[in-house]
């Protein structure tokens, strides 16, 4: 006990001597957002940062991810400290970028902060020679399930075949050897606490295309078919099966139409939607999807349209793993207080950390240091030394409690875990969810 908290202490008197550096970079994040699989600034920045700092280094993966390896020297459990990449797309946010819109909305510079926090403390050689293992500091991108008609250009390309990008590390063959993972989020719960535990529903995204026929909207809209029109009566259907949602699935599906015709003298010929079904659980999210999927065909079959439903795999709900909880709860209230360690509940949103929580013991707890509503234009990361710094530490502690004394913890986190399903199964599985059909009148 007394060495490990030596190891402690020496972790979090080295990262106080770079805690400006280290909430500089967020910042500059913060000012350079780009959307998934778009983050090509901010993956350079995280690289040079790690290769500046003596870490292995690996770039390109997944497109832009990164990955940073410290490797002690002696067997041990193989860690993954994860952050994310990524921005939303959100107009008006006081830190959009002019051109594309992208905004740091979520708080993922906050969460790169926090994994660089872990790597400057555990680098410190007094540190790492007390412990066993591996550490992968995973950069990944994609993780805001956004723009699916690029995504899906990305697709058809080849050059990806998941829409997240913790899905793309998983398929690439990055946690095959991973025995514990962990990744902090910022959140909105009470301000100045650490949030742990809770869970996290699972998603599908849909695009949908409804083709109609182009005539003059004035003139002649007896010789056309309106996309718009059937579009319209997808969406009222979808809202008619609203009371056969269980609340306890949780279920949330809250299309937005991206193309809604040409021109307005012109009856719109292609319109175009994307959607989630978002539900706690598989069983619900399939049966929502053939809710869903029945409503826009009943809008294309009233209007006499065309539509195309294209499914792809999303998220899978996320459970996180208690006796690693444990181990973080612990750490974080020697930072904090114990009064100020919060526990969370469910929430219906959706992260691919729920992925990784199918196959690895996972955490994913929130620095609540943010003001505004998540996901808008004024969510604002106020406290930076609890979003990057104290929440660093306590994933850095964490790790050292996993991986000290030859990793005696960390086996048995590990040991103890009864993953839902094999990374082979999760392939398929994820595979299965997608389709692509063309409903004709």
């Amino acid at each position: 006990m007394a060495e490990r908290a030596n190891l402690k202490s020496s972790f979090s008197s080295e990262i106080n001597k770079r805690s400006d550096e280290l909430e500089r970079i967020a910042r500059d994040i913060l000012d350079h957002p780009e959307s998934g699989y778009k983050e090509v600034r901010t993956a350079k920045l995280v690289a040079d940062w790690f290769m500046d700092s003596g870490f292995d280094v690996q770039t390109g993966i997944a497109k832009t991810g990164v990955i940073a390896t410290l490797n002690t020297g002696r067997p041990g459990p193989h860690i993954a400290v994860m952050g994310e990449l990524d921005s939303l797309i959100v107009p008006g946010h006081p830190h959009a970028d002019s051109v594309t819109n992208a905004a740091h909305a979520c708080g993922h510079h906050a969460q790169i902060g926090s994994m660089l926090t872990v790597a400057s403390g555990l680098v410190e050689t007094s540190v790492k020679d007390g412990l066993a293992g591996r550490i992968s500091f995973m950069a990944t991108p994609a993780e805001e399930y956004i723009e699916l008609e690029y995504r899906e250009s990305l697709l058809a390309n080849g050059e990806i075949e998941f829409f997240g990008g913790k899905q793309e590390f998983i398929k690439l063959g990055l946690f095959d050897d991973v025995d514990i993972a962990m990744l902090t989020h910022t959140g909105g719960e009470t301000t100045g606490t650490i949030g742990v535990g809770g869970s996290n529903n699972g998603m599908i995204g849909k695009t949908v295309q409804y083709i109609g026929k182009a005539a003059h909207a004035g003139g002649s809209p007896h010789l056309g078919v309106n996309a718009l029109n059937a579009a319209h009566l997808g969406l009222a259907a979808i809202h008619a099966q609203r009371e056969t949602f269980r609340d306890s699935d949780t279920v949330r599906v809250h299309p937005i139409i991206t193309n809604g015709g040409s021109v307005v003298n012109s009856v719109p010929s292609d319109v175009r939607i994307e959607t989630y079904v978002r539900a706690s659980n598989v069983p619900a999210i399939l049966n929502t999807s053939e809710k869903v999927d029945r409503a826009f065909r009943a809008g294309a079959l009233a209007t006499g349209a065309e539509v195309r439903i294209t499914t792809n795999p999303g998220y899978l709900p996320a459970k996180y793993d208690d006796r690693l909880t444990e181990i973080y709860r612990h750490n974080a209230a020697s930072l904090i207080g114990d009064d100020n360690v919060i526990q969370l509940n469910h929430s219906s949103g959706c992260t691919d950390m729920g992925d990784v929580s199918q196959i690895v013991p996972t955490i994913q707890p929130t620095a609540n240091a943010t003001s505004g509503n998540g996901h808008g234009i004024d969510y604002i990361v106020n406290n930076y030394d609890l979003a990057v710094i104290k929440s660093g530490k306590a994933m850095g502690m964490t790790v050292i409690d996993l991986l000290a004394d030859n990793g005696e913890k960390g086996r048995k986190v590990s040991g103890s875990f009864n993953a839902p399903m094999a990374i082979s199964e999760y392939l398929a599985r994820m595979r299965g969810f997608r389709s692509d059909v063309t409903y004709s009148k």
